[in-house]
């Protein structure tokens, strides 16, 4: 049982409350006294007619104003609420004491060594925690708190070790032992990672209710903060561009800087120029003229459509990246580059590095990490809340009520395969707005090339013959099936093919787990 007491300050009243105590044979266990002049009483629990018996005398006592009973004494609460937050802490704590010897630990120092506590209970520090002379800081005249870097378990940590002190009978602090505080490699990361992580609005502009597009935002989360190149892959109109600059925005380089250069609408000579800059008197010029990359200095440069890019310029763009530097057109003077490269492209570019269009070496310098943007036919369940969303934008912009949609419209933009992606859907909304007389929209309203809906969107234009189409298209399904069935037996009892068939064509496609993320 534990009783509160809020009493005057008096002389002598602890006094007259153990008197009480003592009267009534009563083992008193601990006795508080807090700051604001509370007493805080710990003893067995009593027979209620003696609790009766002794509840009012002990309010009677000269001084006393309230008696209660509570809970917890305050060191009982403190204590309790210490043990807590080490108990729970993910990284391994000890306490020790003036020698060195281990009186208390938390869980996931127990957990380090299999549960075993026999093996903590009362060790020497030193016998575990080694690289820091422990002895030799506990002896020292000042002691100071020390972060270094130690082995425990045969693991590198980074231990905080604070000092222990307590004050002396005159008010002087006495050291009384230490804590040390053990993180890995691991968890310094995931604490910079987080510190340096800029908020998830970033993402938030997109409508993840598929379970492929959530798992293009969880990777790209995770990869925003990395500074190694990213190479995004998705067909045109699918958000290459946006999940770029979501990236970027969530990542240290926010502050920074996010320019672009698309490497389909500009000539080589051009782009040259618009990457690299000029010096002075090249061209003609006056002055010297910064390029994208000088221009991007501790941001990030977003190059768009890399496919399309000349041979020449991968190979001074596989420089940059090899040697953090580069030149002004027409100079000879480097200038350092601390730039985060992204790359953006719809087509396959392990293709391309196959047909010799795109550099092998490049290739592998880029694709370090990647995203695949997935079809809108491969999202149905986001296909309605990007309407709804677009057709509030439009009608915002047309400066009319918002649309509704038929049954029949909702059904058609369901089942069409969208091989234009987000962008055919978003501009397809607008011309029906724009063309719309009443406030529904209908099928009708809707005006998009005819398209079958149960297979892959085929141009009718397209150049080739019907083997080569064929053969397009098993290499496509063969490249989507194998992250989910990564060797040829599998494989083959999806397909329900021999497994030598499905050997063949993975050879010949040249799809396997180098060229294929799985």
């Amino acid at each position: 049982m534990r009783l509160e007491i809020s009493c005057q300050d008096r002389l002598g009243i602890a006094q007259d409350v153990l008197e009480l105590l003592r009267a009534h044979q009563i083992d008193l266990r601990g006795i508080e006294i807090n700051e604001s002049g509370k007493i805080y009483l710990s003893f067995p629990n009593i027979d209620f007619a003696d609790f009766q018996q002794f509840m009012p005398k002990i309010r009677r006592i000269e001084g006393i104003d309230d008696v209660k009973t509570t809970l917890y004494m305050p060191i009982e609460r403190e204590r309790n609420e210490l043990r807590a937050m080490i108990q729970t802490m993910p990284d391994p704590v000890f306490s020790i004491d003036t020698k060195g010897r281990i009186v208390l630990f938390n869980d996931a120092a127990k957990f380090s060594v299999d549960n075993d506590v026999d093996l903590l209970i009362q060790a020497e520090i030193d016998e575990w925690v080694s690289g820091f002379k422990f002895e030799k800081w506990l002896d020292s005249k000042e002691t100071l708190a020390q972060t270094q870097k130690v082995k425990f378990v045969q693991q590198d940590y980074i231990a905080d070790i604070l000092p222990v002190m307590v004050p002396d009978s005159d008010g002087q602090d006495i050291l009384a032992g230490a804590v040390v505080i053990l993180k890995s490699e691991l968890r310094l990361g995931q604490q910079f990672n987080t510190f340096h992580k800029k908020e998830a609005e970033s993402f938030d502009k997109f409508y993840a209710n598929s379970l492929a597009m959530r798992k293009v935002i969880n990777e790209a989360s995770r990869m925003a903060d990395l500074d190694g190149p990213l190479l995004i892959f998705g067909e045109t109109g699918t958000g290459k561009e946006l999940i770029a600059r979501s990236c970027h925005e969530a990542s240290s380089r926010a502050e920074g800087p996010l320019l672009s250069l698309n490497c389909a609408t500009i000539s080589d000579d051009i782009a040259e120029t618009e990457l690299f800059g000029s010096a002075v008197n090249a061209f003609g010029n006056t002055e010297a003229k910064q390029g994208l990359l000088e221009q991007a200095q501790g941001g990030t440069l977003l190059l768009d459509e890399i496919a399309d890019m000349s041979l020449q310029l991968q190979g001074k763009l596989l420089r940059v990246i090899e040697d953090a530097e580069f030149r002004r057109v027409g100079d000879d003077a480097p200038i350092g580059v601390d730039v985060r490269f992204m790359c953006t492209t719809s087509k396959d570019l392990g293709l391309l590095v196959e047909s010799g269009r795109f550099r092998q070496d490049l290739y592998y310098r880029l694709n370090v990490l990647s995203l695949v943007m997935p079809a809108l036919r491969e999202r149905k369940q986001d296909i309605m809340p990007l309407t709804e969303a677009f057709l509030k934008q439009h009608c915002v912009k047309l400066g009319r009520n918002i649309a509704k949609l038929s049954k029949s419209c909702v059904d058609y933009l369901n089942t069409y395969p969208w091989p234009g992606n987000v962008r055919q859907l978003q501009n397809a909304l607008y011309r029906a707005l724009t063309l719309l007389d009443g406030n529904e929209i209908t099928k009708e309203h809707i005006h998009l090339p005819s398209c079958a809906t149960t297979v892959s969107y085929i141009d009718e234009n397209f150049e080739g013959t019907l083997d080569q189409e064929v053969k397009k298209f098993e290499k496509d399904l063969l490249k989507k099936l194998y992250p989910s069935y990564p060797s040829t037996r599998q494989l083959a009892r999806k397909l329900g093919l021999s497994h030598t068939a499905i050997a063949n064509k993975l050879r010949e496609y040249g799809i396997n787990k180098a060229t294929i993320k799985i």
